[in-house]
């Protein structure tokens, strides 16, 4: 399971603060990325491409018995990999409600990225923070 693999939200923003620089921030993005298994090939359809980031990425959410969702996603590029990390940390075991009404703005303010990464970077992550609101809101609506 991912979260086990992934620091919650507040050790995340432990260890981001103690990096001395943006050069080290960006080691330590690229580096949570490396925690995100591999997607299957078979999860790698057109239906999971995001739509709105210059990298590739593929984002996949499903509900476990405990109506919690699981976030899986891969990029071919690896900050981007890393930055689909820090969101799924943020959203990981939430139930679609609650994903919907969650403010996730004022966690990356907190970390300073959108000073920090390129403008396309920039729209990518709001890609993805768009992408999975909007699977969460099919899900609610299918439950």
């Amino acid at each position: 399971m991912i979260a086990n693999l992934l620091p919650d939200k507040d050790k995340l923003l432990r260890n981001f603060f103690r990096c001395s620089n943006w050069e080290e921030k960006y080691l330590y993005i690229i580096e949570l990325g490396s925690y995100l298994p591999p997607l299957p090939l078979g999860m790698r359809t057109t239906d999971k491409l995001i739509v709105g980031c210059q990298s590739q990425v593929w984002i996949v959410m499903v509900i476990d018995t405990h109506g919690a969702v699981q976030l899986y996603g891969d990029s071919d590029a690896a900050i981007v990999k890393g930055l689909i990390a820090m969101v799924f940390i943020f959203y990981q075991g939430l139930t679609p409600a609650e994903i919907v009404t969650q403010k996730v703005r004022p966690f990356f303010k907190a970390l300073a990225l959108a000073q920090h990464l390129t403008p396309s970077r920039s729209q990518g992550l709001e890609a993805i923070v768009r992408a999975i609101r909007a699977q969460a809101t099919k899900l609610l609506r299918r439950y």
